[in-house]
């Protein structure tokens, strides 16, 4: 299975409200260890995340060194997500319930 999986606020939180500063960023830990254990099944794991969609600044490098010091197994990491407030689709899980059924993958 190919999964596509959020950073900011999917796998890591913001205190205060600080999201824009990527830097600040601490990582739900939980949702990280579920999401590891999709990988180590065999599913290809693509973070995909819109960190400087609409500033242009490049993100890769803090990005990438974030999930290496987090522990993210992954395939791929894709920066230019489009930034949007409302994202419909009918393969979207977005609550750690829903996450725990993939397990069962």
């Amino acid at each position: 299975m190919n999964i596509y999986v959020d950073i900011d606020d999917t796998i890591c939180y913001y205190k205060n409200g600080n999201i824009g500063d990527y830097t600040l960023a601490l990582p739900h830990t939980e949702k990280i260890t579920l999401i590891n254990k999709l990988y180590q099944r065999g599913h290809t794991i693509t973070y995909w995340t819109a960190r400087g969609t609409i500033t242009k600044r490049d993100w890769f490098s803090i990005t990438e060194q974030q999930l290496q010091d987090w522990g993210c197994n992954y395939n791929n990491l894709i920066m230019g997500k489009p930034a949007y407030d409302l994202f419909i689709d009918d393969k979207t899980l977005t609550s750690i319930d829903q996450l725990n059924l993939l397990m069962k993958l």
